[in-house]
């Protein structure tokens, strides 16, 4: 998902002080619970319709919040009064990979043709994470076009070992190879 800059720097500023107060977990429990919340199809219409109030929507969220550590609630009724209610719809997700950031980690996807093994998985995340220097948290997609092997995308870097990215490399350097003269 792409995050768009307003939401990650309020994803970044709840993270900063959250962190400040020392109330970082509870603060990225709260967020994510809001974004399931808000990962509700009923849920998400009733908030990004520009036809319900502002206030209406305030006070179901604000029902959906109360139970939250106040930081969080203070940072939803921000959003609101700036306007900026689809940052909420972002924050999760933004909220999560700062949340990772700050321990050394981030998250990536392993495209295979068929399920791996926990251990397979645990196998490449070490893997990729000593390349990288950070830890690695993946998580398995199924892709029937890959033939066999596996396509990993980890911090906007991609790993092909798929035969069907090692077709198209020897298909290029194929095409790209100078033919001796005769």
């Amino acid at each position: 998902m792409i995050i768009d800059p307003v939401t990650a720097r309020y994803a970044e500023a709840l993270y900063q002080l959250a962190a400040e107060r020392g109330a970082l977990e509870a603060v990225r429990r709260g967020v994510e619970q809001i974004a399931g919340e808000i990962a509700e199809p009923t849920v998400a219409a009733f908030l990004f319709d520009a036809r319900v109030l502002a206030a209406e929507k305030r006070s179901r969220l604000g029902r959906l919040t109360e139970t939250l550590h106040p930081m969080l609630q203070n940072f939803v009724g921000l959003c609101f009064d700036k306007n900026r209610e689809e940052v909420l719809r972002g924050v999760g997700v933004a909220f999560r990979r700062r949340y990772l950031a700050g321990r050394g980690a981030v998250e990536g996807r392993v495209e295979s043709a068929r399920p791996l093994s926990e251990a397979d998985i645990a196998g490449l995340a070490r893997s990729i994470g000593n390349r990288i220097s950070k830890e690695v948290l993946l998580e398995n997609e199924i892709e029937p076009g890959l033939v066999g092997g596996v396509r990993v995308l980890v911090d906007n870097r991609l790993v092909d070992h798929s035969v069907r990215g090692r077709l198209a490399g020897m298909r290029k350097r194929l095409l790209s190879a100078r033919m001796p003269s005769a």
